[in-house]
């Protein structure tokens, strides 16, 4: 059975992404579907390539259990949006820039991770803002939401 693969974007790729990516491993792994997914993360940007998790987004994944140990940004490529099923972005500057760097959507892919909730719009950046607890709260409701949606549109999740 072929995986539904993921991959959660944003402009560097040492926050919000790998928070989600990380977040939403964990959702499917304590629902028993880890082996229908195949989640990862990217940045629209290049400035931060190589750069690990920015250390308070490590620490606040840290506070729930989870570690991003080894977890490198990287920019996201045309090869990407063939190859993943979503691509699911944080804010709608990044949903601009996906749009850019994959030549489009035809086949629908591209997404923006709290249009899955009662509340769209963009996930809190703290980058700018140092509310990692809002980050949090974005992108765990997000990825919840996210799940929630596979579970009714594949019914092999169930």
């Amino acid at each position: 059975m072929q995986k539904i693969r993921i991959l959660f974007v944003c402009l560097g790729n040492i926050c919000r992404s790998p928070m989600a990516e990380f977040v939403m491993k964990d959702l499917i792994k304590k629902a028993g579907l880890a082996e229908y997914f195949e989640i990862a993360s990217a940045a629209t940007s290049s400035e931060e390539l190589g750069n690990p998790v920015y250390p308070p987004a490590r620490r606040k994944l840290a506070e729930h259990g989870l570690d991003c140990t080894g977890k490198t940004a990287r920019q996201l490529t045309a090869a990407d949006y063939r190859y993943y099923d979503l691509l699911v972005g944080m804010d709608a500057s990044n949903l601009r820039n996906m749009q850019r760097l994959c030549g489009g959507d035809p086949h629908k892919k591209l997404s923006l991770l709290l249009d899955y909730t009662a509340r769209p719009g963009s996930v809190a950046d703290p980058w700018y803002t140092g509310d990692f607890e809002a980050t949090w709260r974005d992108v765990n409701e997000g990825c919840a939401a996210l799940l929630e949606q596979l579970k009714q549109t594949h019914p092999f999740l169930h």
